[in-house]
């Protein structure tokens, strides 16, 4: 039986200030969704119908997935954000048992502005992210200090 390996310092630190700076950016995010009038939740579920891979559409199913919860909060997210005309139902043209959702309302606010500000703070993050990714966990606080 292998013994677990020891963590040092230096990796509780990279650890801890990686998930700091996840967390500034999605504060920073939730920020930015409540100042259009969304609340972050239905920002990221309308980021994700906008930004699916090779479509704008997407299933429950595909929605709970993205957002990493539950497929009955998915349902329940999507029932709100319909009642509210910010998506639209769809059924698949070869299987009419599956249901798309899509949105074109998204855009007709100021959904692509504050995505453009989001790639803003992601790149204004960039150098940092790229430092915790490449850790050297031996000489983290050093080049941390010299951003």
């Amino acid at each position: 039986m292998s013994h677990p390996k020891v963590v040092s310092k230096g990796e509780y630190e990279v650890l801890a200030e990686f998930r700091y700076t996840l967390r500034q950016f999605m504060s920073f995010s939730e920020n930015a969704a409540e100042e259009i009038g969304l609340t972050p939740q239905q920002h990221q579920a309308l980021l994700a119908v906008k930004g699916f891979p090779g479509r704008e559409q997407i299933t429950v199913g595909e929605l709970s997935e993205r957002l990493q919860i539950k497929h009955h909060s998915a349902v329940g997210l999507i029932d709100r954000l319909e009642a509210e005309n910010l998506i639209d139902r769809s059924e698949g043209s070869n299987d009419r048992r599956k249901v798309f959702y899509f949105s074109y309302r998204a855009w007709s606010f100021d959904f692509g502005e504050t995505s453009t500000i989001h790639r803003e703070e992601l790149r204004r993050m960039a150098p940092q992210l790229r430092l915790l990714l490449k850790a050297d966990y031996q000489n983290f606080r050093r080049r941390k200090l010299a951003l």
